[in-house]
């Protein structure tokens, strides 16, 4: 098992990424990530760390599609990529219709076949092997009906990899095996290396449909890490963001994330998060976090504890563990337990 280290993206004040990147690369950390919602953007803060960074792959946690052209992904992945002499891993998500829309003014749709279409362009940009011409349900490539001066055009520039990894970010078990079946990795958050089943019955089915074993396949989660003596004290540094994706990121009827922890058996406390947090009772929501939810997809506690449940994510076949955690101390006994 690889370890990653997860930036995320920031809240109300920037935090400079590079102390925490650099210590992942001294340390032998497989990769680094940055994030984006509605405030600061993937790419940028990813090309700072690249620029003081010398071994650590650089992952995208995610690019939002709704955010960017399939051709403009495929221009700065490239870029990057030969700028860091091989170290871009290309992470892709649809978001939510939450951020889709009301941000990006953009139709949320069908993900799955615009996942599928956004995908498909970006390999055939990075394969150099033509101009690019693409006549999908939502990507018309040159486009028709516009002034008729559109042509197929070419990537100027030849990429370092034309086979560059892509990984794409999944929670329903169609989205999942979609993962399965055309990315070379899957980004998950809130797994459960206890229900394992959860996610390897799709991966599986999507691995089938692409006719290949998935041995080569990277299943990398992000999984907060809150080191301290405290357990207790350490679950209430998870709690917010678990009721704010269970509760808040989405509508009733229409929140993935809460979804999953329905599928984890957590039906009950999910509902009541989400009553709680869309009702703008933030710290009861808060406060309903089950503790068992957070033990089962986090990792909390004195050094000890965390060693012995690491275990658990080896055995469910997790190949990449992306630490949450804004503890460089964290880092550090994540690598003497891992490395």
């Amino acid at each position: 098992m690889r370890l990653g280290l997860n930036l995320g993206y920031w809240g109300l004040l920037p935090v400079d990424p590079v102390e925490m990147a650099l210590e992942a690369d001294r340390l032998g950390f497989h990769s680094v990530w940055t994030a984006e919602a509605y405030g600061s953007d993937a790419l940028v803060p990813l090309v700072w760390i690249a620029a003081k960074t010398e071994r650590v792959n650089l992952g995208t946690g995610i690019m939002q599609m709704p955010a960017r052209a399939p051709s403009a992904t495929a221009m700065a992945a490239a870029t990057l990529d030969i700028l860091s002499g091989g170290r871009m891993l290309l992470g892709l998500g649809a978001s939510g219709p939450q951020v889709a829309e009301g941000w990006y003014g953009q139709p949320y749709g069908k993900p799955l076949e615009r996942t599928r279409e956004y995908v498909q362009i970006v390999r055939t940009i990075l394969r150099r092997e033509g101009p690019l011409e693409f006549h999908g349900a939502y990507y018309d490539i040159p486009l028709r009906g516009g002034t008729g001066l559109g042509k197929p055009l070419k990537l100027i520039t030849k990429p370092l990899r034309n086979d560059l990894p892509i990984y794409l970010a999944a929670i329903g078990p169609r989205n999942v095996a979609l993962a399965g079946e055309i990315a070379d990795g899957w980004l998950p958050v809130f797994v459960s290396p206890y229900r394992p089943e959860i996610f390897r019955e799709p991966l599986q089915e999507g691995f089938a449909r692409a006719g290949r074993d998935g041995s080569a396949f990277d299943v990398a989660p992000t999984v907060h890490v809150v080191l301290g003596d405290d357990v207790d004290a350490c679950r209430q540094w998870v709690k917010p963001t678990l009721a704010l994706y269970v509760g808040g990121m989405g509508a009733r009827g229409r929140n993935f994330y809460n979804d999953l922890a329905c599928r984890m058996g957590y039906e009950a406390a999910a509902k009541e998060i989400q009553d709680l947090y869309l009702d703008g009772k933030k710290a009861e929501a808060i406060a309903a976090v089950p503790d068992a939810l957070v033990d089962e997809v986090s990792l909390c506690g004195p050094r000890e504890r965390i060693a012995e449940r690491l275990g658990a994510w080896r055995e469910a076949g997790i190949t990449t563990l992306v630490a949450g955690t804004s503890q460089i101390e964290a880092l550090r006994m994540l690598a003497e337990e891992v490395l």
